[in-house]
């Protein structure tokens, strides 16, 4: 992992240690799955401190770690345990802990400095065995799409068909969900985020389904809008257009473009249409230990300035939503590879019939 880098960040911003208290950042840092559990970092040391629960795993595990037992109070632990090392400028997530969190950390020999998205930069370039990981999560994502064409069928409802994608994702030893996914037909499909509904299926009406599966501590996003039954004229031609919107999209995904240029590719294209209006949600998001990282791919914002860098990983997903008549969303996540941007999913963009 970057270990390395993250102590140099730490060391540039003049504090004595960091202390990291979110499932996601700890899990990034250490590799390990708890709920309770907090990796402090100093420039050249890592601590890991746990309770009883996870310590003798994290024991056995986190050999290169000096593993810590929290019995009793934590917050009394922790104090105690920064005391004992000497430890006085601490970083904390302050967008991550409550005022409460903060107020019982208070203590006379300890100064706490509050970041927010403190391993944004880090995290937001992914090494080659992130990347790979990603990629493996993504393999069996398509496999689980291409089963469920052959499995949905109009009556079954919404939650059936979200059913058959949680058993096939632990079927092919993935750790869960790494959203609840999406399930809408019909006019559901017009709702960005439908809450997947004990409504059936219907024929003659589009399908929409938006999932994602955890690999490795890592989450993987996929969407596609297939067509049950015969597809209007006017379904087939916003399709078109979202996948057109789509393929520009990663035209744009490069180095030496901005990330704001992604955006502006498909939303551009899906105003030029005629459908601007119906576009109501950015083009994309980082993704890799969060289903929704850093940075947000849309025009506005301080994100859109950002440069588009090597070994980016994030979603593109234009969509155009007619509300009481349908909605056409394509999604792949897409890694920034020798400088172009490449689709981690090799389900192709054709409009699927069944």
């Amino acid at each position: 992992m970057r270990i390395p880098e993250v102590q140099k960040l730490i060391k540039s911003k003049d504090i004595d240690a960091f202390m990291f208290t979110s499932q996601p950042n700890v899990f990034y840092l250490s590799r390990f799955h708890s709920t309770h559990a907090y990796a402090i970092l100093t420039p050249s040391e890592k601590y890991f401190l746990t309770d009883a629960r996870y310590f003798d795993r994290a024991k056995t595990q986190l050999t290169d770690w000096e593993v810590y037992l929290i019995k009793g109070n934590p917050f009394k632990v922790i104090k105690n345990f920064l005391k004992e090392k000497g430890l006085k400028y601490i970083g904390f997530e302050e967008d991550k802990v409550s005022c409460t969190f903060r107020k019982k950390l208070k203590a006379k020999h300890v100064r706490w400095v509050g970041f927010s998205n403190f391993l944004k930069g880090i995290r937001v370039i992914k090494t080659d065995e992130e990347m790979n990981i990603m990629k493996e999560g993504v393999k069996r994502s398509d496999e689980i799409y291409n089963e469920l064409l052959n499995f949905v069928k109009p009556g079954m409802t919404e939650l059936q068909v979200r059913g058959f994608i949680v058993s096939k994702i632990f079927e092919k030893n993935g750790e869960g969900e790494s959203f609840p996914a999406i399930v809408a037909s019909g006019e559901h499909s017009a709702v960005p985020h439908w809450e997947t509904s004990r409504k059936k299926i219907k024929e003659d009406a589009p399908l929409l389904i938006d999932m994602g599966l955890l690999w490795k501590g890592y989450c993987t996003d996929f969407t596609r809008t297939i067509y049950i039954g015969k597809p209007s004229e006017e379904f087939k031609k916003v399709y078109e257009i979202v996948k057109e919107a789509h393929l520009r999209a990663i035209e744009k995904a490069k180095v030496g473009n901005t990330i704001g240029d992604v955006d502006k590719a498909a939303r551009d294209y899906i105003e030029k249409k005629g459908y601007g209006q119906f576009f109501t949600h950015s083009t994309g998001h980082g993704v890799g230990v969060e289903i929704h990282e850093f940075p947000r791919v849309y025009y506005k914002g301080d994100d859109a300035k950002i440069p588009i860098e090597e070994g980016m990983v994030f979603t593109i997903e234009p969509g155009i939503y007619l509300p009481g008549k349908f909605g056409v969303r394509l999604e792949n996540i897409v890694v920034i590879k020798n400088g172009t941007g490449e689709p981690l999913s090799r389900v192709d963009l054709e409009l699927v019939v069944l």
